[in-house]
């Protein structure tokens, strides 16, 4: 074997601490998760048994909703306002791009919490039963 053959020593050094490394971590990892899920499986409805738990989750889905369709109306009119004077094409396909991904945002944002509801309630998850997430 030639020394043109064999790997760098530094290379070989590096190889090796990062497989000990991502060993290290999914020993871990595994150990983790044997020691956490196993009580959270055992609980039934935490989140539901809490006292005023279920109302804040709501309450923050409704406030984050909220926000968001108000920054969907400044960037949308931020976006028309800047637009009127542009007069490079180029720029104003930028911000109409940016408009419709800004939309996209805002209507996926309303649509999630009322979709996790009636298909959570669907597929019997326990969140779902005592956790109102629509935003009206």
């Amino acid at each position: 074997m030639t020394a043109s053959d064999s790997p760098p020593i530094g290379q070989s050094r590096s190889t090796g601490l990062r497989q000990r490394v991502l060993r290290s971590g999914l020993v871990s990892f595994l150990v983790l998760s044997l020691v956490a899920v196993d009580p959270v499986l055992a609980q039934d409805s935490v989140v539901c048994d809490a006292e005023g738990l279920p109302d804040m989750i709501s309450g923050f889905f409704q406030i984050t909703t909220a926000l968001g369709i108000m920054g969907l109306v400044v960037v949308w009119q931020a976006d028309s306002l800047v637009e009127m004077f542009t007069m490079n094409i180029e720029q104003k396909k930028s911000l109409k791009q940016h408009k419709r991904t800004a939309m996209k945002s805002a209507v996926i944002l309303v649509i999630l919490g009322p979709l996790y509801t009636v298909a959570g309630s669907a597929m019997g998850l326990p969140l779902a039963e005592c956790v109102d997430l629509v935003p009206w």
